[in-house]
């Protein structure tokens, strides 16, 4: 497999469980085989504090039916998920139909009581991690924030970030995503809810840090190039390999 296309989805949450995934899944099944796919954090669930006990059983579930529907894609999302009697936020990755990686989040939101129902995972879990030769780093939401997060992401070709990133705080999400782009010289795929109280900003910023949103489209494609990268740290070396 040979990523061609990065994908970031714009995604409404219900509290029907089997629509979000049906739903999901139909937009898997239309995307073109050699993306590299980026969701939004817990889109299957959303943050359902009064169904957690149902939000947790259903992620086995939904592991198994997303790895049916990786064949030659990459996918990136996050769910809610109990692991030796602790709730963690799991983002996952999968690649022609594994389960290739997952870390649970590091930084949780306590504005958003996340601290509250769920665990915070480490750092020492985050790493660059290659797949279908591409160095991919993965953010999930909050975590955007934190400059030692930052660091590292360095070397990443792309830095993926599903979100459920609040409206009030928008232009937050816009200048950070955009200027972690620049900063690492690589692409980022930030994809956040559709849900009214988020930003909606979900988008793909070239390592030049030209910028294309989501807008009221579900799911934005473009081409990935991986030339543009190496232009990129050649033309201004700041010392990233």
């Amino acid at each position: 497999m040979q990523v061609k296309n990065l994908v970031t989805l714009s995604l409404k949450t219900s509290s029907d469980y089997e629509k979000n995934l049906e739903e999901f899944l139909q937009q898997l099944k239309n995307i073109e085989e050699n993306s590299l796919v980026t969701a939004p954090e817990v889109c299957l669930t959303g943050f359902d504090y009064d169904n957690l006990d149902h939000a947790v059983a259903s992620a086995s579930y939904f592991t198994s039916q997303i790895q049916k529907h990786s064949q030659n894609k990459i996918v990136i999302l996050t769910m809610l998920e109990l692991i030796e009697g602790q709730v963690f936020n799991m983002a996952k990755v999968f690649a022609n139909g594994e389960l290739v990686y997952q870390r649970a989040k590091a930084r949780l939101f306590k504005l958003g009581d996340e601290h509250k129902y769920m665990q915070e995972g480490s750092d020492d879990d985050f790493e660059i991690i290659e797949i279908a030769g591409v160095k991919l780093a993965l953010l999930i939401c909050f975590e955007l924030r934190f400059k030692e997060l930052w660091q590292k992401c360095e070397g990443a070709d792309v830095i993926a970030i599903p979100a459920w990133w609040g409206k009030s705080r928008s232009e937050h999400f816009r200048a950070l995503t955009q200027t972690l782009a620049i900063i690492n010289q690589c692409y980022v795929c930030a994809s956040d809810s559709a849900e009214y109280a988020c930003s909606a900003l979900s988008g793909i910023i070239t390592p030049q840090g030209i910028e294309s949103r989501n807008g009221n489209t579900p799911c934005l494609e473009q081409e990935y190039k991986k030339k543009e990268i190496s232009i990129m740290r050649r033309y201004l070396d700041v010392g990233i390999k």
